[in-house]
């Protein structure tokens, strides 16, 4: 397993941003009107920009900004800001400058003016440089991250024993590998999965503070610094790599990809026996208990739902002759893709040659069947998650001071601590330790002194579908409040997470 190579090429989910302005507010395209304004006070959709690079050296590049709707920022000869797309090769390029304070600078490369806000109207009319032209980058991925140091090809890892983050763990299969990266007053606190934030002390302390706070410079395709203002930068250190504040920091130590926290499941035959790999490639379920080797991350395509499930060993589980599945797959390969299907919470697989995957009596792994029952179920687990955060279409999943309903377009959001009850099948915990109730209307309040079944299933490598105990998917609605009233699935019940 330490020979895996684990990274892939970032998505673009991973090359967004939202731009602040100096005052406060996001760069924002309205849609309806074709303008471009800095009036919104949280990052939402339509304050989204994927960077797209044409040319990069050291502290600069030449980029477009392109909006979720496909459309880029484009400046005027007159200064004024629009919305569509470029007329010529020129047209809405902007030079980037990254500043050693971590903020951006735009410069039209036609007119050589910068782009700049008044906090309500966005133009580009000046050629000398001051604040007002000064932007910060919020990288736009999920909050639940990981942390890849290119240099030492290893991720980022929480140690609750010793209070400490090490940068040494080479697959990013385990719980502690995830962080959650809150942004509050313009700088980032690093969460734990354990609840704990990451300190200029070299030491995890138990609430965020000033010295919880750091500084973050991000470049586009991924790549984040993290520093706390004064000098100091955070990058692996010692023999043992620990990720601490330093000054001296070698061969670009400092730089790493952030990604969102990929999803690793365990899956688990009728006879209540853990889908694990054994004799280096062969499949059985064999195990009762889960081990590294019964772990899968869950690779899926969000459209044609077909799913890879890549092993410990870093191959994928690919169909072979004699309908054997074995772990030895590679990504481009056809006989890894699986077609997936749900029965309640329990997952069904069928493999390329048509037949759905089942466990025969010796225990291995086989595409065999030509009608799935129960031998060709599975029972499936987060196994790296033991907490949700959800992000939908108008936002985050959280609650608000000013509401006693669950909300659902929140900027900063709660995390759900998952109680698993039966496969699939899961409690939802509040923050507090009180559970989700849910009223006669289908909302949701975070106080219910019993616990209710949540049924999960997977849409996509980070996509899921809640079914509410009332027997509807919950979703998100444009009034801001989390329902759960769909009798089918749409748009606003699937779920990043």
């Amino acid at each position: 397993m330490d020979d895996v190579e684990w990274t892939q090429s970032p998505k673009p989910e991973e090359l967004r941003v939202g731009l602040i302005s100096w005052a406060g507010s996001y760069l924002t395209y309205e849609m309806y009107k074709n303008i471009v304004t800095a009036t919104a006070r949280g990052l939402g959709r339509r304050q989204t920009w994927e960077i797209l690079v044409s040319n990069q050296h050291d502290a600069q590049a030449v980029v477009r900004l392109r909006s979720f709707q496909g459309l880029y920022l484009l400046c005027e000869a007159d200064g004024s800001l629009s919305y569509g797309r470029p007329r010529t090769s020129h047209h809405g390029c902007f030079l980037l400058r990254f500043h050693r304070n971590g903020k951006w600078t735009l410069q039209c490369i036609i007119s050589g003016r910068y782009l700049e806000s008044d906090g309500e109207d966005v133009f580009c009319n000046s050629r000398v440089l001051s604040a007002y032209h000064m932007w910060t980058p919020r990288p736009a991925l999920h909050v639940h991250v990981i942390l890849y140091s290119p240099i030492n090809h290893c991720y980022a890892r929480a140690d609750p024993t010793t209070g400490r983050v090490w940068v040494d763990a080479p697959v990013p299969c385990l719980e502690e590998c995830g962080f959650l990266l809150h942004f509050q007053d313009g700088c980032y606190h690093l969460e734990t999965s354990t609840h704990f934030f990451l300190s200029h002390l070299d030491r995890l302390a138990p609430q965020p503070s000033s010295q919880t706070a750091l500084h973050m410079q991000v470049r586009p395709g991924g790549l984040v610094a993290l520093s706390d203002g004064e000098g100091g930068i955070l990058y692996p250190q010692g023999t043992r790599q620990l990720l601490g504040l330093g000054s001296s920091p070698h061969r670009g130590e400092e730089w790493f990809i952030l990604q969102r926290c990929p999803t690793w499941v365990s899956l688990r035959s009728k006879t209540r026996k853990f889908l694990s790999i054994i004799y280096d490639v062969e499949v059985y379920a064999a195990s009762e208990h889960v081990t590294p080797m019964s772990l899968f991350q869950f690779e899926c395509d969000n459209e044609s739902l077909t799913l890879q499930l890549r092993a410990a060993n870093g191959c994928y589980l690919a169909q072979r002759h004699h309908r054997t599945v074995v772990a030895n797959g590679h990504p481009m390969e056809s006989g890894t893709f699986f077609h997936m299907h749900w029965n309640c919470g329990r997952i069904i697989l069928q493999a390329p040659n048509g037949r759905f995957l089942g466990i025969i009596d010796n225990g291995l792994l086989m595409a065999k069947a030509t009608i799935p029952g129960p031998n060709e179920e599975f029972g499936i687990r987060l196994a790296n998650r033991p907490f949700l955060v959800l992000r939908g279409r108008y936002g985050y999943v959280g609650t608000s001071s000013e509401h006693d309903l669950m909300k659902c377009n929140m900027d900063q959001p709660d995390c759900i601590h998952l109680l698993p009850c039966r496969q699939g099948i899961y409690h939802f915990q509040a923050q507090g330790g009180s559970f989700w109730s849910i009223t006669s209307f289908g909302t949701f309040r975070p106080w219910g002194k019993f616990a209710l079944n949540f049924c999960i299933e997977l849409h996509g490598s980070n996509l899921l579908t809640v079914l509410a105990p009332n027997g509807f998917y919950m979703r998100s609605d444009r009034s801001g409040t989390l329902l759960a009233d769909s009798e089918e699935i749409t748009k606003e019940c699937i779920w990043e997470f």
